[in-house]
């Protein structure tokens, strides 16, 4: 039984670990995607995604397609539908918005989607973190043996005094 209760939290802590390095792959992706190229004498940055865009159409479609990564990152790591149905609104924002003529290369800019979308992974997974692990089961085998060890002992000790 103790064995037991070991590989669940080994378990839990390899889902987590597994958990923190999505999240660490993420925060790179959204970094490269969204705000990777800083514009001089500004505190503004912009993304592979952004350049990206500049491109008609093809850009965009460009930018939906690396968009999915963060949708397939979030499926791996077991995200509710809910978090995943925001993530698919983002990217479809986001891919609306860079279809509009001069006005999309500006909002892809602005919006970055997938900074967006890492953010709900990372407040998702927070919040599964933040929950305990349900307690381990009271181990009523191992309090009925010592109960009738304790009782056999107790008995002997009276028959021999």
């Amino acid at each position: 039984m103790g064995n037991n209760v070991i590989t669940k939290i080994t378990e839990a802590q390899q889902r987590e670990a597994q958990q923190r390095k999505a999240l660490e792959r993420l925060e790179k992706f959204s970094h490269f995607t969204d705000s990777s190229i800083g514009i001089p004498f500004t505190k503004f940055r912009l993304g592979a995604d952004s350049v990206i865009g500049v491109l008609p159409v093809g850009g965009d479609i460009a930018g939906l397609l690396l968009s999915s990564y963060v949708l397939v990152e979030a499926q791996r790591i077991g995200a509710s539908k809910e978090v995943k149905r925001q993530i698919l609104r983002n990217m479809v924002i986001d891919f609306a918005g860079g279809l509009l003529p001069v006005v999309g290369d500006a909002f892809d800019a602005i919006f970055k989607a997938n900074t967006r979308n890492t953010h709900l992974l990372k407040n998702y997974l927070e919040g599964q973190l933040a929950v305990a692990p349900p307690p381990a089961p009271f181990p009523w085998k191992t309090l009925v043996v010592l109960s009738i060890l304790l009782a056999l002992i107790t008995a002997g000790a009276m028959l021999l005094f």
